[in-house]
Parts: C-alpha cells; structure tokens; sequence
C-alpha cells in the first residue's frame, strides 16, 4: 500500500469518529485501526509515525499511543 494512502485511510477514520467527544473519537480510531488493519498495515502505520508521520490527524497520532497498547506486537 502506497503511504499516501494509508494517510488518507487513517485521516478518513479520525475525520468520521471527531463527531465524538475527543477521548472517545481518539479511542475509536484506535480500535479501528487496531481492528481492521492488517499487521503489515499497522507497521508502515508505526513506521511513518517514527519518522514524523508527515500528514497524520493529530487524532490519529494521538490514537497511536492506543493501538500500541491494543496490538503490541505492531510496535
């Protein structure tokens, strides 16, 4: 998958949960992502997220810190 589009697939996911509450939209995009992006996905997730995550929602660099937590061995 090209990184611009997993960009695009993460932002899509934090511009459709901002309608909740900030905790739970952050919470929701981790959930998401940890429970319907493949491994391989999750990694090149963690791995633009280590070198800046240029175009990342601030959502979904927030809700990073929680799909660590959810799928550890994606870190």
């Amino acid at each position: 998958m090209e990184l611009k589009d997993m960009v695009r697939m993460a932002n899509q996911i934090a511009d459709f949960n901002r309608a909740y509450p900030h905790d739970e939209a952050v919470k929701e995009t981790a959930d998401h992502i940890s429970r319907f992006w493949e491994p391989r996905m999750r990694k090149a997730f963690f791995d633009h997220i280590a070198k800046g995550g240029e175009g990342l929602d601030p959502l979904v660099r927030e809700a990073a810190a929680l799909v660590r937590k959810l799928k550890p061995e994606a870190a």
